[in-house]
């Protein structure tokens, strides 16, 4: 049976539905975006995408069996999305206490640890002052939220919580996250920095921030005053979404209790909530999960569900959706015991029955002891984030007490150009050549390229196409994305070759064509009048695609083979020649990659890595290989490449010579 939790300042009152659970209206963040022609459709695909992957969550539901069977698959899968595979090494933590502060009944122990060399967590550590000698106590990571501490770090925000684990016979280890911590790095790359590379590296703060939480487990785990097997995790909005990232992630996590931490696609990417979060709230779903399945891989461990009611970037739509189906998956293991809900009144803040209601969760599940908790409002944080009253100053809870105390050696600042490693694969030699191009082509629809169907289907036109000499024509690409298009035929009919350029600006497209020559522009998606609307922040539409496990240029080269495969389909005995400009060109490359049935390449100044702004973005391409080997598996195809880069294409050039077609590429160099 279902359960409705409604919760004042002062009660928890539960109520038994003897109906089916009541869905809240959709709750939308902000008016949609109407400023450019193509806003209405890419938001209607968007939503109805969202609403596809996550009625994918009802297969994972068909029994214990099936779930327990997927659930490896799905861990390695996890991680990859998060950019932790192949798992980190764990090396030594270099954990170092630098203050100490004794309390009456309570110690507070300043330390830095490494997650990986040169990676600092800076963290405050709470436990009793008084514990028996040799007692193994429950332990508490409790990760932080977005508070703006400056460079106290976002720790001491949170104080409070270690105060009360601390005085109860805890010991919590309270982290600083990556972006609000005492070495302030970057969690908004995609959100407000333009770092667009972050998706073609698969990097992701969030998977940062998982690591930072397992190593802070292994120290937890190290110390001789710690259960191993009694370790909680918590925390608020991006310690929310930690919480679930970190218990996910890590077995040894006995109980999890998430307060306003995770929505669903519908709620993210149909009514625009994602515009409300950061980069570190988000994995890249590169294998189109249903997002449920996220929290899922918890059970059957205990697992606390915390929200508000007029919570706007948590709305009570998604947490009911996402309730039912975590108490089913709970069933599944016979441990609907574990899972519970809470739902307090108000907006997105931490109130005295949310604080009453986890403390009293993991008292439970990590100490037996389920007696109701009533001290939970003391040494509270209280007051303006400028005026705040804190029982301890917070600058006496800094890890590194001055600027001259951060060590030369961090890689806090620029951990997103190494986090993820690069793919790197050696270049094939003769005879190796269809092997090796077989292995990374597989490698690049697995995780780059995963979204589109196996064989793209031709784009259809909108109405009647004529032969005429000069139309301009809308095709439909796959159901709900419109293109431009604009066709120039002889009146002859059409020649051996047609010419398809991919334009995304208004250049001169018939730039070397002749008269006589059948052309066909395309502008695919977002471009022309298909154009949708970008503000950065919050960069809604890119942002919400790599939540459904693509982004706007892979469905730009969709859009291309749609087209490649409605040319084919019309005229039959036509060579077609890809052709494309500046970021077209790379767009125009990887179609031509995926579609053997392209006869020719043209490029015009590519982009020569995906780490440049101006270049086309792939989930994950970086950790496959960069555009000069892409290039390489055009062989032994012709491919023409005008550039000024005199030698970035060198590896294309290796490639093309395993292949032993050298003579098919061309490599012109303008200054």
């Amino acid at each position: 049976m279902t359960r409705l939790q409604m919760t004042c300042r002062s009660c928890i009152i539960v109520l038994p539905l003897v109906f089916t659970a009541a869905v809240a209206p959709a709750q939308e963040y902000g008016k949609p975006d109407r400023d450019a022609p193509g806003d209405e459709a890419i938001q209607r695909w968007l939503a109805k995408e969202a609403r596809r992957l996550e009625t994918r969550f009802a297969d994972d539901l068909q029994s214990r069996e099936h779930f327990d069977q997927q659930r490896p698959q799905w861990r390695a899968e996890y991680l990859d999305m998060l950019g932790l595979s192949p798992l980190p090494e764990r090396t030594p933590l270099q954990a170092t206490i630098t203050g100490r502060l004794e309390q009456p009944d309570y110690v507070v122990e300043c330390l830095h640890y490494q997650s990986r060399p040169g990676l600092y967590v800076t963290a405050n550590l709470y436990r009793p002052k008084d514990s028996p000698r040799g007692a193994k106590l429950p332990a508490i990571l409790y990760v932080c939220g977005h508070s703006h501490r400056g460079r106290d770090g976002n720790k001491t925000a949170f104080q409070s919580h270690g105060i009360w684990f601390a005085r109860h016979g805890y010991v919590c280890l309270v982290v600083d996250t990556l972006q609000l911590g005492e070495i302030a790095a970057i969690h908004h790359g995609t959100y407000r920095e333009q770092r667009w590379w972050w998706h073609s590296r698969g990097y992701t703060s969030a998977g940062v921030e998982c690591w930072n939480g397992v190593r802070g487990i292994d120290y937890l785990v190290s110390r001789d005053d710690v259960d191993p097997k009694r370790i909680g995790v918590t925390g608020i909005s991006g310690g929310g979404a930690a919480t679930f990232w970190v218990a996910a992630a890590d077995e040894r996590v006995a109980a999890a209790a998430a307060v306003s931490g995770m929505a669903d696609l519908e709620s993210y990417v149909g009514n625009r909530v994602i515009n409300g979060h950061c980069d570190c709230m988000f994995l890249h779903n590169t294998f189109q999960w249903p997002w449920t399945r996220i929290a899922a891989l918890i059970a059957p461990r205990p697992l606390l569900f915390v929200n508000s009611d007029n919570d706007a970037i948590f709305p009570m739509d998604a947490n009911e959706r996402i309730t039912n189906r975590l108490e089913r998956v709970y069933s599944l293991f016979g441990a609907g015991d574990k899972f519970d809900t809470l739902v307090s009144i108000g907006g997105h803040a931490y109130r005295e029955d949310i604080r009453r209601g986890v403390y009293q969760f993991l008292n439970l599940h990590l100490k037996h002891d389920g007696r109701p908790v009533t001290d939970s409002e003391v040494d509270l944080v209280s007051g303006d984030r400028r005026d705040a009253m804190h029982p301890i100053p917070p600058e006496r809870l800094r890890a590194f007490p001055t600027d001259a105390d951060i060590p030369a050696d961090q890689l806090n600042t620029k951990i997103d150009e190494s986090f993820v490693p690069r793919g790197e694969p050696a270049l094939p030699t003769a005879g190796e050549f269809p092997a090796w191009k077989d292995a990374l082509l597989a490698e690049l629809k697995r995780v780059s390229f995963r979204a589109l169907p196996a064989v793209v289907p031709a784009a259809t036109p909108l109405g009647d196409l004529t032969d005429r000499l000069l139309e301009q024509h809308p095709f439909e690409t796959e159901p709900g994305i419109v293109v431009e298009t604009e066709w120039r035929i002889p009146r002859t009919g059409v020649e051996k070759t047609i010419h398809l350029v991919v334009e995304l600006d208004a250049a001169q497209w018939q730039r070397g064509f002749a008269n006589a020559d059948a052309v066909v522009r395309l502008k695919p998606r977002g471009a022309g009048l298909s154009k949708w609307t970008q503000k950065n922040p919050p960069n809604y539409v890119e942002r919400s695609l790599v939540l459904l496990g693509q982004t706007a240029d892979t469905g730009r080269v969709q859009d291309v083979l749609a087209m490649a495969q409605y040319l084919r389909t019309r005229f039959p005995d036509a060579k077609i020649v890809l052709h494309g400009s500046g970021p077209a060109a790379v767009i125009a490359a990887y179609a031509a990659v995926l579609d053997p049935q392209i006869d020719e390449v043209v490029l015009m100044s590519p982009p020569a890595t995906h780490q440049s702004s101006e270049a086309p973005q792939f989930l994950n391409v970086l950790r496959v290989a960069d555009i000069p080997v892409m290039l390489g598996l055009l062989a032994p195809r012709p491919l023409s490449i005008t550039t000024d880069q005199s030698d970035a294409f060198g590896p294309t050039h290796a490639i093309y010579g395993a292949a032993g077609a050298p003579p098919a590429l061309t490599v012109k160099v303008e200054k």
